[in-house]
């Protein structure tokens, strides 16, 4: 149990029990020190149900009987199936609390099973605290700051809270393109005149949330090119330059499309022309013929419509601001009403002339789309009607001599078709190497496209490997570096072959156990077969006897009595076999009831007894003062 001891022990350091160094054994244990323990390691197992154990026993004996029964509680819900409860923290057992820690131990999560094979340190130690306290805090519920006790005055603080408000922020690494070098102008103006991180921000409480921001813009950013690439940058096959410019350059054209398409004029202005404007003109008259010329909405320029509102001002009579003897208030007041009234009037008359010019000009467009839709089939019908007039045409010119002219086609046709059996013939000639070499580029294609194929897998599964060895090796990095600094506040004394030379001793004990614990069930296997062998053999010897000596006992009277005496014999000898075998049975009860009573020995029945009537007269005393108490008051 020694070595056991020292591996629980172990464990519970690296969790942050404190155990001073004489402690080498779970019988030197105290209630304090179970208690930390245990609390410790269900904080790490499960740190929203350990967040509200306390680590120490309070002074009064009831706190520690419903810690300790928190504690059992606890205890079970992480799935302890053993006996546990209060006496278990309070009248500490050495047999429980080791099965107890061994329990708790095997339960650490695997990062903590790892870590104790580690060499413990003070910062190891305080980052696994500080990690602890941080997801027992987010295990809390947040609260409003009016709703909060002050039992949450730890966990939650009543400062002030900010609006998460992000601003750009300029750094130097994230303005400079990959691959490129910066400007010297850019590298002057980042050192002599960029302002530091915590000073572009106009308010101090956006400090945080811009760098969160930034942050996480350029992560997002390097993972979606990181995507890209693995996606369809390798396959273009080529380098993450040339692929970057393509994809800026395809963007500029497609930019370049937009604004040209953008800066052209709509297909019925451009397929219109002057046919448009002569119809708005023809519209505008027929819209004079009933309505004023001074109320209609011309479309001009910017200078006409300046030089009739400059000249309108000019033409109209000046109202006096000054009101003379004959007006009052109310007059003036009656004037601008009648006055917004008119406007109101002629403006809502425009409104619908607007509409109805619109509506019309919409029926217009349509109509002119299906007039040149008709235009379109009509030039099409006309240009069939046109062909098969000349063929006619043709037809017609050749009938006077219809005789000569079918010799003339005859021949034309015969020698054309001979001159396609020529053609035909020189072109299987060249076809026939033609499909073998295309047969030939085409098997050489596929085999290249299938080796490029499998080329690209292997250079993904490459880059898969690479980025899975960069982070192991940071990973690696980083734990040699911790290793060495705790290394290097370790004590020197220790010697690692003092170390080797005791677990090479451990195992072979275990492996001379194993043989003699071998050997004895051999013994005991060949025993109890020599045993069953000779009781088979004394039965069937006791039968054959039986059987002859019963022959001769029917005709001799002195056989008889030989008869009845081998059966006394016999029953004797088997009350005799059976008491040996009792006497065994008793002798292993002796040998169980006296390594009982060891182990209760070894439990401290005693000084638990006296522990549990020295609490139970600390219970009657505060029970007592509890009672002066509540009489007084």
């Amino acid at each position: 149990m020694e070595e056991v001891d020292k591996i629980l022990i172990h464990a519970l350091k690296q969790v942050g029990t404190e155990v001073s160094e004489e402690t080498d054994s779970i019988k030197l244990f105290t209630c304090e020190l179970i208690v930390e323990a245990v609390v410790r390691c269900i904080r790490v197992i499960d740190p929203g149900l350990g967040g509200g154990l306390p680590t120490s026993l309070p002074p009064g004996m009831s706190a520690r009987f419903r810690v300790g029964m928190s504690l059992a509680q606890a205890c079970q819900d992480v799935g302890y199936k053993g006996e546990i409860g209060y006496q278990t923290f309070l009248y500490s057992n050495e047999p429980e609390i080791r099965s107890l820690l061994m329990f708790l131990v095997e339960k650490l999560p695997r990062e903590s099973a790892e870590a104790s094979d580690q060499p413990t340190g003070k910062s190891v130690v305080l980052q696994r605290a500080i990690a602890a306290a941080i997801r027992a805090q987010l295990a809390v519920p947040w609260l409003p700051p009016n709703c909060r006790l002050p039992l949450h005055s730890e966990t939650q603080t009543s400062g002030v809270l900010h609006s998460f408000h992000a601003q750009p922020l300029s750094l130097p690494h994230s303005s400079r393109a990959p691959g490129k070098k910066q400007l010297r102008e850019v590298k002057e103006y980042q050192r002599d005149f960029l302002l530091p991180v915590t000073a572009q921000p106009s308010h101090h409480a956006s400090v945080v949330a811009s760098i969160l921001e930034q942050h996480t813009a350029e992560l997002s950013a390097a993972q979606e090119w990181d995507s890209e690439w693995n996606s369809q940058g390798l396959l273009s096959r080529l380098t993450p330059q040339e692929y970057r410019s393509r994809k800026l350059t395809r963007l500029r054209k497609r930019i370049e499309e937009q604004l040209r398409s953008a800066a052209l004029p709509s297909p019925e202005s451009a397929f219109g022309g002057p046919r448009s404007a002569s119809d708005l003109s023809e519209l505008l008259q027929a819209f004079r013929g009933f309505a004023p010329s001074d109320k209609v909405m011309s479309k001009g320029t910017h200078f006409t419509h300046t030089q009739k509102f400059t000249f309108t001002q000019e033409a109209a009579p000046v109202p006096s601001s000054v009101p003379t003897g004959h007006q009052s208030e109310i007059d003036i007041q009656l004037r601008q009403q009648e006055e917004l009234a008119s406007f109101q009037q002629q403006f809502q008359q425009l409104c619908s002339d607007v509409d109805q010019l619109a509506a019309d000009m919409k029926h217009m467009s349509i109509t002119k789309s299906q007039v040149m839709d008709e235009l379109k089939q009509r030039e099409l019908g006309n240009a069939d009607r046109e062909e098969k007039m000349q063929v006619k045409k043709k037809t017609i010119d050749l009938l006077p001599d219809a005789e000569n002219n079918m010799l003339k086609l005859q021949a034309q046709v015969e020698a054309s078709a001979k001159r396609v059996v020529h053609l035909a013939s020189q072109w299987e000639k060249h076809r026939a190497p033609l499909i073998d070499e295309h047969r030939r580029l085409k098997e050489i294609c596929s085999s290249q496209e299938m080796e490029s194929s499998r080329k690209l897998s292997e250079i993904k599964s490459l880059h898969d490997k690479i980025r899975v060895s960069t982070e192991e090796a940071r990973k690696k990095e980083e734990m040699y570096k911790q290793l060495a600094t705790e290394l290097e506040n370790l004590p020197q004394d220790a010697s690692r072959s003092a170390y080797t030379q005791r677990i090479l001793e451990i195992v072979s004990n275990i492996k001379k156990q194993k043989e003699e614990i071998t050997k004895i069930l051999s013994d005991t296997k060949e025993l109890q077969k020599e045993i069953n062998n000779l009781t088979g053999k004394l039965d069937r010897t006791f039968a054959v006897t039986d059987e002859l000596v019963f022959k001769d006992a029917k005709k001799d009277e002195s056989v008889r009595k030989s008869y009845k005496y081998l059966a006394a014999l016999h029953e004797n000898c088997n009350q005799l076999i059976q008491t040996i075998e009792d006497t065994g049975t008793i002798l292993r009860e002796i040998r169980d009831l006296e390594e009982q009573i060891e182990t209760e020995n070894g439990n401290k029945t005693v000084a638990n007894l006296e522990r549990i009537l020295e609490d139970y007269r600390a219970i009657r005393q505060e029970n007592s003062a509890l009672a002066a108490k509540v009489r007084e008051g």
